[in-house]
Parts: structure tokens; sequence; C-alpha cells
């Protein structure tokens, strides 16, 4: 069974509901799932998920100092994270806010480990976005996401 990890870093709150709906789809699918704050998680512990879905509200355009931190600090393990299946949501004050973005630096990050990465033709094309509190839209976007998400890990991760 594949084993993942949804690892966020919330101020407010919305960047959190967002973490425990795809969460709480990964697990309805069948995969073995934690739920855990940025803060809870180092980067050693990234080697022991099939699947890393990442989550942070948009700061300047860009990820949180803490997720960006253990991006960082995962850097001692590159090559190690390739093959597993990642994913990236956000949340922004305004629609202009920078979501897109911040779901482009998480990804970013997460390919020159050298993960697998699964985009959507529909919606949030990227990863899923909430303009302030997740609103029925973007907590849709989670769900979908995280449905595609465990069924290509569970593909390569039977």
């Amino acid at each position: 069974m594949a084993k993942a990890l949804v690892c966020y870093y919330s101020r407010t709150g919305n960047t959190q509901k967002m973490a425990a709906r795809v969460a709480e789809v990964l697990k309805a699918e069948g995969l073995e799932t934690d739920l855990k704050k940025v803060q809870e998680v180092e980067a050693r512990d990234l080697l022991g998920y099939d699947l890393l879905v990442l989550g942070s509200p948009t700061y300047y355009g860009t990820m949180s100092w803490e997720l960006k931190k253990l991006l960082d600090e995962s850097v001692k393990f590159h090559g190690k994270l390739r093959g597993k299946v990642g994913g990236a949501f956000s949340s922004s004050a305004n629609v202009g806010g920078g979501n897109e973005t911040t779901v482009l630096d998480i990804l970013k990050a997460l390919l020159i480990h050298g993960m697998v990465l699964r985009g959507d033709h529909q919606g949030d094309h990227y990863g899923p976005v909430a303009i302030g509190r997740p609103d029925k839209r973007a907590l849709d976007c989670c769900q979908s996401y995280a449905g595609n998400l465990a069924a290509l890990a569970k593909k390569l991760f039977p």
C-alpha cells in the first residue's frame, strides 16, 4: 500500500483546511496517510513516503519560509526522492496574490528531486488554490486533485 504525507504550513487555518481535505481523500482512496504541520517534519522523514503533497499560504508570491526551509534541508537527500509522487496546493489573500507561482515553486523543487507530478486538464491545473477561506470550489479541487494523486501513487506503488 502506498504511503502518503500531506505536509503544510498554515497561520490562519486556510491552508490547514485544504490539507485536511487532501488527506481525507487520500485515506478514503486507501492510502496510509499522515497529515502533519511542516514544523513536525524533518527532511529525512520525506524518505519514508511514496507520495508527498505540500501546502503553503502565499507570501510575496512564493511559499512560506517554513516550507522552503524543509525543502532546502531536503537537498541532503538529493536523488533519494526520485520516482516518488508529488503535489502542491496554496492559499492566498486575493485573486492576484500569487497562488500559481507558489504552487509552481513547490513543484519545481519536487521536479528537481526527480519526483513524478500530475497536472489536471480541468480546474486548477497545477494544484488546488484558494482565495482566503477555502470555498466549495477550492475544496472540490482539493478532492479531485487528491483522487488523481492517489490513483497515480497506487499505479506506481501497488
